[in-house]
């Protein structure tokens, strides 16, 4: 046992400086508890052999030296441990992080080195590619050392000042094979422009031509397409949309646009053995307006062109996969193509009558098979249906087209001259076709008299009203008015024969029409409304002659269809008081002035009182008639020529004639009413119109002489009363 337990020391010792102190902790504890099972040993072999008792107890006490001896052996081995090992298992774990440290850093220099290299090798295969003109496997080399600087940039911590340098470098490159793509794509497709560029005019457009020059030559069949490379190489960079965005700009501006504002331009086409041109022809009898359709059949000949002879290439963006250059073109021009085929071809080409909407089929047929054909060659996805809706919802635009004439047309009306005028009569009649008839439906039914049911007594008489009963008096009326009610009558005669939802839009648009007028008519002729009595005159007739036609044009039109109108109610009766109004109070104020100028004239005439006496009857007359007659005039004129002429002469200070006429130059300085007196001889010989310069807005020079209520007391005096002298009067405050 002596010699197993010395074999176990002897074993620990030898391998302790190899051990850490876990290990070695773990094996003290393993000795701890051998020492312990030991004790039990012999505490057993006591109690076994307690008749051998002393020997027993000498081994046993053996065995406690060895086991005491073997403490210490512990003990030591311990210390050794904590003092010795324990020191070296830190200096070992220092260096070994130590070195792995280094180990990361010298794998990070090595990974940097060899981007390094990547992009260095990169740029020298794009050089040698760029000078062979290859610019696909250009491209390609571009962007591996495109990746190659981005991964070197994304390494955080570890930057290098010639990290900048190669970006710069990288950024001139890029730049350097754009350029030469962008040479060989001048090469490949040609622009013949106009000198002036920005004309859209039929002489400048029709000079424009475009050339192709990307057909194969003849004796390589299977050749591919000169345009290929350029436009691969362009997609490798991303560039392929800005230069197909470029090339739409130009598409647009210079033959799609063209073809479709000007009706005469006719696309030709012309293969050559090595360019393919496009240009136009200008057709000398052509219509101001193409239809749809042949707008349609230009257009589809463009692209038909463009797919076959430039956009027909596979191309592969990277990460997107197969583009799809017909599409993407698409993409960019076809919302700003769609508009101006929209607002300048499917719009003029909407009816302006009803009855020609049937005919709209057409268009809506040529539209569906245009907006097909541009899918199948795939410049359009499935989805896009722009021009069918807009041209399937004819009957709205039509409406809309129709308010819009209407509208128009009925504002030149109101804004046109009111002097124009023509008679009205109890008989007239505003111009129309017969409407139909409205005794066809039940609820319109009329009964006679004689045929009443019985129980209802006739308190009437078989005799009738006077035909003239409800009508309007004769009078004079704009014509301008009665043409704006023809147009009224017109519309709604257009509305019953259009479906409801346009029925509708139609009635209301009338509304719309009398209500403007409301609107427009005052304000646009406030001053002559005011100025002029006989105009005011005439807008109250024409006021009361709208309102006349407003208590019945509803009920006209209600029943004349089977339509919206035959269950709503159509009715203009609310519109009645306004235009009452508007025209009584406008003819009100005109007589208030008319009644303030009648009384300033006869503020002279002394009351009519004592008409006996000669003197105040010539007062009365002279206030009665204001007129100086044109004899008169002539007469006062002359006499006040002589005034101004022979007058100054009295002023004669000096006996030499000449000095004399200085003096006489300065009356007006010594004679304070001398301008006016001259003011008066003007006006005595001028017309309206000088009169009126000579007043200049409250400025001129009479004006600094005379008050606009002297000024007006001698036109009233000097004219006859009349528009123009009305006109004068009003301009003279």
């Amino acid at each position: 046992m002596a010699a197993r337990e010395g074999s176990l020391v002897a074993a620990v010792l030898e391998h302790s400086g190899r051990l850490d102190k876990e290990h070695l902790g773990a094996r003290v504890g393993r000795l701890s508890r051998r020492v312990e099972e030991l004790k039990g040993e012999v505490c057993t072999m006591i109690n076994k052999k307690y008749v051998d008792f002393l020997p027993s107890m000498r081994g046993a006490e053996e065995l406690v030296t060895h086991v005491e001896g073997l403490a210490n052996n512990i003990d030591q081995l311990k210390a050794h441990i904590e003092n010795e090992v324990q020191q070296d298992l830190n200096v070992a774990g220092a260096e070994f992080t130590e070195l792995k440290q280094q180990l990361e850093k010298d794998t990070l220099v090595l990974s940097v080195l060899k981007k390094l290299q990547e992009f260095d090798t990169a740029l020298k295969e794009f050089h040698s590619a760029l000078l062979e003109e290859q610019y696909v496997t250009a491209a390609q080399q571009l962007e591996k050392a495109r990746s190659s600087l981005r991964l070197l940039e994304s390494r955080k911590g570890f930057e290098l000042k010639i990290l900048k340098a190669l970006g710069k470098e990288l950024i001139v490159q890029t730049q350097n094979i754009i350029y030469h793509l962008w040479q060989e794509w001048q090469k490949l497709v040609v622009w013949k422009l106009p000198p002036s560029k920005g004309s859209s005019s039929l002489e400048a457009v029709v000079l424009s031509e475009l050339h192709l020059h990307t057909v194969p030559a003849q004796d390589l069949d299977s050749a591919v397409p000169p345009v290929q490379p350029v436009l691969q190489a362009l997609a490798v960079l991303g560039e392929l949309h800005y230069k197909l965005k470029d090339f739409g700009h130009f598409l647009l501006q210079y033959i799609l646009k063209p073809l479709i504002l000007h009706p005469s331009l006719e696309p030709v086409s012309e293969e050559q053995p090595d360019v393919f041109i496009l240009r136009f022809r200008s057709q000398e009898l052509a219509l101001d307006e193409a239809s749809p359709m042949e707008v349609f059949e230009k257009i589809q000949l463009v692209f038909e062109v463009l797919q076959k002879y430039l956009l027909n290439v596979p191309l592969e963006q990277p990460g997107e996969g197969r583009v799809i250059l017909a599409e993407l073109l698409g993409e960019l021009i076809w919302e700003e193509l769609s508009d101006c085929l929209i607002h300048n071809c499917l719009v003029k080409s909407i009816p302006t009558n009803s009855s020609k909407l049937e005919q709209y089929k057409e268009v809506i047929t040529s539209t569906e098979e245009f907006e097909k054909a541009l899918k199948k060659m795939q410049f359009l996805k499935e989805d896009t249906t722009a021009l069918l809706k807009y041209a399937c919802n004819v009957n709205s635009h039509f409406a809309n087209k129709k308010c819009q004439d209407v509208i128009m047309a009925a504002r030149n009306l109101m804004t046109s001259e009111i002097h124009n005028t023509v008679k009205i009569t109890p008989d007239s009649r505003v111009t129309l076709p017969e409407l139909p008839d409205p005794g066809s439906g039940d609820h319109l039914k009329m009964q006679r008299a004689s045929e009443l049911p019985s129980g209802v007594v006739n308190l009437g008489s078989e005799s009738r009203l006077s035909p003239l009963t409800l009508s309007l008096p004769t009078c004079r009326i704009s014509s301008s008015v009665q043409q704006l009610v023809e147009l009224a009558y017109h519309t709604l005669l257009e509305a019953t024969a259009s479906t409801d939802l346009c029925c509708l839009q139609l009635f209301n648009c009338v509304r719309d029409i009398f209500q403007l007028f409301c609107e427009v008519v005052p304000t646009y002729h406030r001053e002559n409304l005011q100025k002029l009595p006989q105009l005011a005159a005439i807008h109250h007739n024409n006021c009361m002659y709208i309102a006349h036609h407003l208590l019945t044009l509803g009920h006209q039109f209600r029943y004349s269809s089977a339509g919206v109108l035959s269950s709503v109610a159509v009715t203009f009766v609310d519109l009645v008081p306004a235009f009452r109004r508007l025209g009584v109070e406008c003819f009100l104020a005109q007589m208030r002035v008319q009644k303030g100028e009648i009384l300033e004239r006869l503020s002279s005439a002394r009351n009519f009182s004592n008409m006996d006496d000669e003197e105040n009857y010539r007062a009365a007359n002279k206030a009665i008639k204001q007129d100086i007659s044109a004899e008169d005039a002539d007469r006062l004129y002359s006499l006040c020529r002589t005034m101004v002429e022979e007058g100054p002469q009295v002023f004669t200070p000096l006996l030499e004639e000449d000095k004399n006429k200085k003096y006489q130059e300065e009356v007006p300085v010594y004679v304070q009413n001398w301008m006016t007196f001259k003011e008066l001889m003007i006006i005595l010989q001028a017309n309206l119109q000088e009169i009126v310069d000579q007043w200049a807005d409250g400025k001129g020079p009479l004006a600094k002489e005379f008050s606009a209520a002297e000024v007006k007391s001698l036109i009233r005096a000097l004219f006859q009363n009349t528009e123009r002298r009305a006109a004068a009067l009003a301009k003279i405050k």
